[in-house]
Parts: structure tokens; sequence; C-alpha cells
């Protein structure tokens, strides 16, 4: 039996559900070991537990361990008794966690683009496309309250910490017409 991930409505917790089946297989130091063992060559169960140490979990419960790594997809038991170490199993949960479709599935389109200039919360560079800038412009602008007073001080703070200078960011907010200034004072309407 493999593990493998279905995309339905809420593809973040299939991701988080299944990246924790796996670390519950992998974040054993025994089964670690065995799974090292069967990368190096495919051997048969007497043979792992003449290589493991004696006494210890990975010896007294190498059944089990066998059993878990077959379960997760890991090891295979192949026609001569010998498991085998699944690395192709291994590197399609890892497209399936990890490729760029898995983190953006159930984003819109705006949010899949807004990918490619936000990481971790922090605006990277600016788009050239004005489409993409438009884009970029009222995912800041979002940060900022709408009907409050803002002085210059308050927006700058509000836009510190991106890769972009805040100047540039602000200027930008009210050329596109996201951020209105009036004596010094800056305010966004309703809905940007």
């Amino acid at each position: 039996m493999e593990v493998t991930i279905t995309m339905s409505d809420n593809p973040d917790v299939e991701n988080i559900e299944q990246l924790e089946r796996l670390c519950k297989v992998l974040l054993d130091e025994d089964r670690l070991m065995i799974l090292g063992l069967l990368a190096l060559a495919p051997r048969r169960a007497d043979e792992l537990a003449a290589q493991v140490p004696p006494r210890s979990s990975a010896a007294t419960k190498l059944a089990r361990h066998l059993q878990q790594l077959q379960l997760a997809g890991l090891a295979r038991l192949g026609d001569d008794d010998r498991y085998c170490f699944e690395s192709a199993q291994l590197h399609t949960l890892k497209r399936q966690l990890f490729t760029r479709e898995a983190v953006t599935a159930g984003l819109s389109d705006d949010d899949k683009a807004l990918t490619a200039f936000v990481k971790q919360g922090r605006l990277t560079h600016l788009p050239a496309q004005p489409a993409k800038l438009l884009m970029v412009l009222r995912w800041l602008a979002e940060r900022i309250m709408p009907d409050r007073p803002y002085s210059e001080r308050e927006v700058n703070d509000l836009l510190r910490g991106h890769e972009v200078d805040y100047a540039t960011l602000r200027r930008l907010l009210v050329d596109h017409g996201l951020l209105a200034r009036a004596a010094g004072v800056y305010t966004r309407k309703g809905e940007a």
C-alpha cells in the first residue's frame, strides 16, 4: 500500500496530513537506519538484522519498522524476499508536496501570480507588467485600513520591510490611485 496525495477541496490540509504521516515514518532513527541500508542495496530481513545494533529497537522491532516503511511506500518486498528502497516513491512524494503546483493549488489566479513577487509576506521585487504591478499594489494597499487618515511616517512604517523601498511603494500607491494624499495626510478610500 503506497501513501498518495489526492487534491480535493483543501490541498493545504491534505499536504499537512501527508507530511505528518511521512514525518512519523521518517523521524525514527531506527527506521532511517534501515532505510539507509536498503538505499545502499536490497537486503533480506535476516541481513538487515545482522547489520543493525543488537538489542536496539531496530533489531527487536525490525518487522514493524519494515511494515511501516512498506505502508509509506518507501520499501518493497521483492520476489526474492529482499526488501528494496523505493526511491521513485520518495521522488513522487517530494514532487506532490513541494512543487509550485502543490504550493499554489487552491489559490486564486491573482494569489498564484503574487507568489512570484511575495515571499514570506515580503515583496521581493516589482513586476514589469502593468497589470501585475497593479495587482501587487492592491495587495499592498490591503494592509492600509480604508477611510483612516495616516501620516507619512505611518504609511512608511506600514510599507517598511520589503525589498523595494517604502518611498517608491508609497509613490506608486498614490500614482495608481490606491492611496490619496492631501496636506501630508494619506487615506485609502473603501476597497482598493
